[in-house]
């Protein structure tokens, strides 16, 4: 089943002469918002006035507490409503700008020249967007902008430093993007592995089985007491984690819409032909089916093999592998730089978690699976505060729908993303030039859960071959659910550990740890080994997705945020805790693992048997 889903928006005229006039009020704006150029980007060029851009303005939600009081509300386990989640229409009616901000920005538009049919609204009126020239939107905004370019990558990104608005507007618009962020929405590494010769193929699982590691049939993890087969200490597979997280249940599938889903960014194509190979290797049982694709803003998901995305593979065949019968959606997501901006065409901000933010929250309840996994993120800093904080409270309106939104937690420790730790540049760009570790967003954000990487089975180790990224967040202070048993970990650190380097008052993550390394996967048709939080998150959702059918079967809600449930004395006993790793970076060996919750691996790793006598 395919989706063709545009980005709402509505193509201004080119014969639109209204920016020409009178710049009303152009002696009242005042900055809305400034940055510093980040380290590692340039001004190269001017852009061609007529370069089109998608500009979004978004509106204060007065009564976002409100909707942020429910959520902690039907998702707290020992709250009397857990699991009352609320519909669309209230989450949109809670969202909803007030009349005079709405009256404000319309009576603004209109004086440059707008009519309604130029505006595309969100169902809930808190957006507003609009196409035009990138000269337009200098006059709206009494900016400039220029063609910034990423010098390591190449990319190269349409923005401004700063822009304005009238004095009378600011308490009426929260954020105009794209205009300051220069983040690179970037997968959590899903570094491939290789054996010698570029040997991984059909004989590898028998290989690993007679490696001198891996003498014995099985090993024992002493944290959890699993039996486990000797081969999954070097090769990940559904078998491995079924027996490492005590997962022994025959999905209901009592839904016939889909249940889990998984974000596609990039330009990253989940492959079904290379689907079927994992399922013929993995699940026999499952051969013959296939995932739901949806486009959004326009994103493709060709079968060509030579075009199928380790990412996507990693990321469809775990989730929907683990979860199998319960059916999947694969969301394709347009957009990504380097692209050339001295043309008209409209040209993706890098921004396009915000377009499936836009698409998702505009469908049914019933068509939006209770168990969603992201594995891609940028460095905390390249967000604009108030875009990560707006994009952050949508997050928060599908947590209290009752969806879990998981994220990965990163691969690079607490440092910037540069995979040689000599060379990470861990420094502030708000002028300053501090030395600061380097959180991850979404990650960060209080409303999602971010999910660490492990290895090994006996014990499980922090993953070591890339550090798992884990940290505290600058922008988002510490929810209340997590506060015990954060701070209990900070006061435990030696006086003056890291001091400056991070915020110990903010949101804290991981919140926990699943497998992150050597997962066999199928990518163009031959079996290869993969890593990173982008295999630890979608194999959580794989976890979740059982639960919520588990629960379902027996006319109980799904989970929805589960963060509340994670740190609550109701779980105390369900994650395998991990007690050995680090996540350097930043020159620094970063934070460790230790008993209890940690910067690394979180709370742990799950004990799925013990989690479903729980919660189901």
């Amino acid at each position: 089943m395919r989706l063709s889903v545009g980005l709402l928006v509505v193509a201004l005229s080119s014969s639109f002469n209204a920016f020409a006039l009178a710049d009303p009020g152009r002696g009242r704006f005042h900055v809305k918002e400034a940055v510093h150029v980040p380290r590692g980007w340039v001004e190269h060029a001017k852009p061609a006035p007529d370069h089109t851009i998608v500009l979004r303005i978004g509106l204060p939600q007065p009564n976002f507490p409100v909707l942020e009081k429910h959520l902690y509300e039907v998702s707290d386990p020992e709250h009397g409503r857990y699991g009352d989640h609320l519909s669309k229409e209230e989450v949109e009616d809670l969202v909803r700008p007030h009349p005079d901000s709405l009256e404000a920005v319309n009576k603004w538009l209109v004086s440059h020249g707008f009519e309604e049919t130029d505006i595309a609204r969100s169902p809930a009126q808190d957006w507003i967007t609009l196409r035009l020239p990138v000269v337009a939107v200098e006059k709206l905004l009494d900016t400039k902008y220029s063609v910034y370019k990423h010098i390591d990558s190449g990319d190269t990104l349409v923005r401004t430093t700063s822009y304005s608005l009238p004095a009378e507007l600011h308490d009426h618009i929260d954020v105009i993007q794209p205009t300051t962020m220069f983040g690179r929405l970037k997968s959590a590494r899903s570094t491939l592995l290789f054996n010698d010769n570029d040997e991984d193929d059909t004989v590898a699982l028998s290989k690993a089985k007679t490696t001198a590691d891996n003498i014995a049939a099985t090993l024992t993890n002493q944290v959890s007491g699993a039996v486990v087969d000797a081969s999954c200490n070097r090769t990940i597979t559904i078998k491995c984690l079924q027996q490492l997280y005590n997962v022994n249940y025959t999905p209901q599938n009592v839904s016939t819409t889909p249940q889990i889903g998984i974000t596609g960014y990039l330009e990253q194509f989940a492959n079904v032909q290379d689907l079927t190979s994992f399922y013929t290797e993995q699940k026999p049982e499952a051969v013959g089916t296939s995932f739901t694709y949806v486009s959004v803003n326009g994103g493709e998901n060709p079968q060509n093999l030579s075009q199928s995305g380790a990412e996507a593979a990693l990321d469809v065949q775990f989730a929907f592998g683990l979860a199998y019968p319960i059916p999947g959606v694969f969301w394709s997501t347009a957009g990504r730089p380097p692209f050339k901006p001295d043309t008209s065409t409209p040209t993706n901000t890098n921004e396009p978690y915000a377009d499936w933010l836009d698409y998702v929250l505009s469908q049914k309840d019933a068509d939006i699976p209770k168990s969603i996994s992201t594995s891609y993120g940028d460095d905390e800093q390249t967000v604009p505060r108030s875009y990560a904080i707006r994009t952050c409270n949508q997050f928060a309106q599908l947590g209290v729908r009752g969806v879990s939104v998981i994220f990965s937690s990163g691969d690079w420790g607490v440092g910037d993303g540069n995979p040689d730790p000599a060379t990470q540049e861990c420094i502030t760009n708000d002028g300053t030039n501090r030395t600061r570790f380097i959180p991850v967003y979404p990650a960060s954000c209080p409303f999602v859960t971010a999910i660490g990487g492990t290895e090994n089975i006996a014990p499980e180790v922090a993953v070591s071959r890339f550090p798992s990224g884990g940290g505290f967040s600058d922008y988002f202070p510490q929810p209340l659910y997590q506060l015990v048993d954060v701070q209990k970990y900070v006061a435990a650190l030696p006086k003056g550990t890291y001091k400056n380097l991070y915020n110990p008052l903010g949101r804290a993550f991981p919140d926990v740890s699943t497998q992150g390394d050597r997962y066999r996967i199928w990518l163009r048709g031959i079996a290869r080994s993969i890593g990173g939080t982008s295999a630890s998150s979608p194999a959580f959702a794989g976890l979740i997705a059982l639960l919520n059918d588990a629960r379902a079967a027996k006319g109980k809600k799904s989970l929805g945020f589960l963060n509340p449930l994670i740190y609550s004395a109701k779980t105390r006993g369900v994650w395998n805790d991990v007690t050995v790793g680090k996540n350097p970076g930043c020159g620094t060996q970063g934070f460790n693992a230790t008993k209890g919750w940690d910067p690394v691996t979180g709370l742990g790793t799950p004990n799925f048997g013990k989690l479903f006598d729980i919660v189901v």
